[in-house]
């Protein structure tokens, strides 16, 4: 059974910075990419970043762009968000997830394994 467990988030001020986690258990993730999805309170969940299996390729969503950073550890079945100078509509559940692909899509449809969610707070 495919596990995904999201760790890091927290309560930060505008500015500053958070780094989460995701785990991945039950297979072997290394030829899969791997994304970040958000959603805020009352709106639609977005994506926000994915790395292709081999952390070769990145994508990301304009608003995140030059503040957030995906990366990837296969030997750890890992993947990581750094997120800097974070503000306050960087408020969110945050997501990890796999595709079903190798390659860093933008499409949720694309992916078919989800985490549980961690909360990240952004004060102003």
């Amino acid at each position: 059974q495919v596990q995904l467990v999201e760790s890091g988030g927290g309560l930060v001020q505008t500015g500053g910075s958070l780094r989460l986690s995701c785990a991945a258990s039950g297979r072997n993730f290394s030829n899969s990419a791997m994304g970040w999805f958000r959603q805020a309170p009352g709106k639609e969940r977005e994506f926000v970043a994915a790395i292709s299996w081999s952390g070769g390729s990145t994508n990301y969503v304009d608003s995140v762009k030059g503040r957030f950073t995906i990366s990837r550890d296969n030997a750890k079945n890992t993947v990581y968000l750094q997120m800097n100078k974070l503000k306050p509509e960087d408020t969110a559940v945050y997501y990890c997830a796999v595709a079903d692909r190798g390659y860093a899509t933008m499409y949720a449809d694309r992916y078919n394994s989800w985490g549980q969610g961690t909360q990240v707070t952004v004060s102003s």
